[in-house]
């Protein structure tokens, strides 16, 4: 029956249905304990008349019909029957009939039994078979007087409307009810109203559908409307970045098919021509092989520096780090480079301390400082220096590798880390450059809680500032 109703009514009918269940159980439970309470305070009244009663016939000493009717009639309470009931159940006072000889045997009252038994009882609204009324009855026995004193009043309709529960709070029940139905529905449309934004959400992204309608536009200004509306930004955030990355990657693509095109048309162009002249000199055919192996080296390099940066895209967290010397590491790579260092006639300052330790990729690490090196190699200039220093900085050791050499246009330092940005692409490529290097270095350091931005030196040369963690 439910089934057609939105969320925010089946909520609001099932927990007002609950709500008002649970009211006229407490109502009615509300009642009861105060009937009870009435009830209990009544006996309680006629209790105390009984004690009394038999506490001021005692002091006289005389339980005859003259003493008795004496007291009730001194002591009035409207309406008050008063009857006396010896321990055989038998009737011997009653101050409104006196034919006692016509009195039906008391035992098996519940009032009179209970009074037996306990010292006390009452029973409500039972029928007089002497007087041919109810009444509203107490029992009180005294075992040292070896009778039982019962008063009673009728139980006319005064009796019974006061001794039920006060019903002036039943207004002020339903005016809270009324307020609570109102707040509650307030809320429960309020939460329909997301719940269905959210489901239209849900469908148009499932359908690929555009999320610029009027629906999605404007939530109510509470949690869950604030919750609905950042879980869309998101999603357009994340569609968007989606879209970025789509355009890099049929960049990238399009550089790595740019890249691979110029060695495999050289090696295709020397092999051609040596298939195609069989007759060509021994000479001619090992230098045009020489310069088809310089090119498969490239296209290894190039496979390889696109290889690290996948991993490093795919998996980051997936690197095994381990304790790195990097004072010790940098020493190796200046032995292995020494013998280009001196081809340009370059100078390599090393002014890191001894035991430069972090916790990092072995690999990656090595990248990093290999690849700054060989980038100036290639591109600082003959006869100039390199200089590598570290300074401990808390938590990191911050790097500066430096050149004195000719340095880069100020243009071209935003974009000198990205995918295949050359500044000068024709002599990056002669230098048998892969245009992956510096973008190896940032994500390497990146990945190592690091920082790196590059900088012209104000004497010229490039520098490069960054930080790896402890």
């Amino acid at each position: 029956m439910m089934k057609n109703f939105s969320i925010g009514t089946k909520l609001f009918l099932s927990v007002i249905t609950m709500f008002i269940l649970f009211a006229l159980a407490f109502i009615f439970y509300q009642q009861y304990r105060e009937r009870i309470y009435k009830v209990e305070m009544l006996n309680m009244k006629l209790q105390d008349y009984n004690a009394r009663m038999e506490e001021s016939v005692k002091y006289i000493g005389d339980f005859n019909e003259q003493t008795l009717s004496g007291y009730v009639k001194s002591h009035y309470l409207p309406n008050v029957r008063v009857t006396l009931i010896d321990i055989d159940g038998r009737v011997f006072f009653d101050n409104m009939k006196k034919n006692y000889q016509d009195f039906p045997n008391h035992k098996g009252r519940k009032e009179i039994d209970d009074a037996f038994a306990t010292g006390k009882g009452y029973d409500i609204n039972r029928l007089s078979k002497v007087m041919n009324r109810d009444y509203f009855y107490s029992a009180t026995y005294f075992p040292e007087d070896s009778f039982i004193i019962r008063s009673a009043l009728p139980y006319d309709h005064e009796l019974s409307a006061s001794l039920k529960g006060d019903r002036h709070y039943l207004l002020f029940a339903a005016l809270i009810m009324i307020v609570l139905i109102l707040i509650l529905r307030r809320f429960t449309n309020r939460l329909g109203d997301n719940i269905k934004k959210l489901r239209t959400f849900a469908s148009r992204a499932g359908h690929n559908e555009s999320l610029e309608t009027e629906e999605l536009i404007e939530f109510p200004d509470d949690e869950l409307g604030e919750i609905a509306e950042k879980i869309i930004k998101l999603y357009k955030r994340l569609q968007t970045t989606k879209e970025e990355q789509n355009v890099l990657k049929r960049q990238l693509t399009q550089n790595i098919a740019h890249e691979l095109k110029t060695p495999v048309a050289s090696i295709q162009g020397y092999l051609e021509t040596i298939l195609e002249n069989p007759n060509t000199d021994e000479k001619t055919q090992k230098q045009f092989l020489e310069r088809s192996y310089a090119q498969t080296q490239r296209l290894t390099s190039l496979l390889q520096d696109i290889s690290t940066l996948n991993r490093m895209d795919d998996a980051p967290s997936e690197k095994h780090f381990e304790t790195v010397d990097i004072s010790a590491m940098v020493k190796n790579i200046a032995r292995e480079t020494s013998l280009q260092v001196e081809e340009k006639n370059m100078a390599f300052s090393n002014n890191l301390p001894d035991g430069i330790v972090v916790n990092g990729n072995t690999s990656l690490l090595y990248s990093v400082f290999r690849n700054l090196t060989d980038n100036a190699i290639a591109y600082a200039g003959t006869g100039t220096t390199i200089t590598l220093s570290a300074e401990d900085d808390g938590d990191y050791w911050n790097f500066i590798f430096s050149d004195n050499g000719v340095g880069v246009g100020t243009e071209h330092l935003p974009r000198i880390f990205e995918r295949f940005y050359r500044v000068d692409k024709g002599r990056s490529r002669k230098m048998g450059g892969t245009g992956l290097g510096l973008a190896i270095v940032k994500n390497a350091v990146l990945l190592h809680g690091g920082k790196i931005v590059a900088k012209n030196n104000d004497g010229g040369g490039l520098r490069f500032e960054f930080s790896l963690k402890k």
